[in-house]
């Protein structure tokens, strides 16, 4: 599974609608509308790299209010859970 965070700028009079539609491509599993120099934050989940490019470029992409998009792709997950195990290796 490849994750990848991908930043939205988006038309400010659109900017719910534009939510919306990227929360429903396949690919998109969540959004989120964020202050500061952006608009959205959106994760993408897709299985292979092909996909991502299909989901950013050729469907997030061409969404009506999407000014521009930046990529981040994920190379590793940290969560909490992760990190009390690892404090916790040792010490039984």
């Amino acid at each position: 599974m490849l994750t990848a965070i991908v930043l939205i700028d988006a038309d400010a009079a659109r900017i719910p609608e534009v939510a919306q539609e990227v929360a429903e491509l396949d690919g998109i599993s969540e959004v989120y509308s964020v202050t500061g120099d952006i608009d959205l934050i959106a994760l993408a989940r897709v299985a292979q790299h092909e996909d991502l490019a299909k989901v950013v470029a050729d469907k997030l992409g061409k969404v009506e209010g999407v000014v521009r998009t930046q990529t981040y792709i994920a190379f590793q997950a940290y969560s909490r859970h992760d990190l009390e195990q690892a404090f916790h290796i040792g010490l039984d």
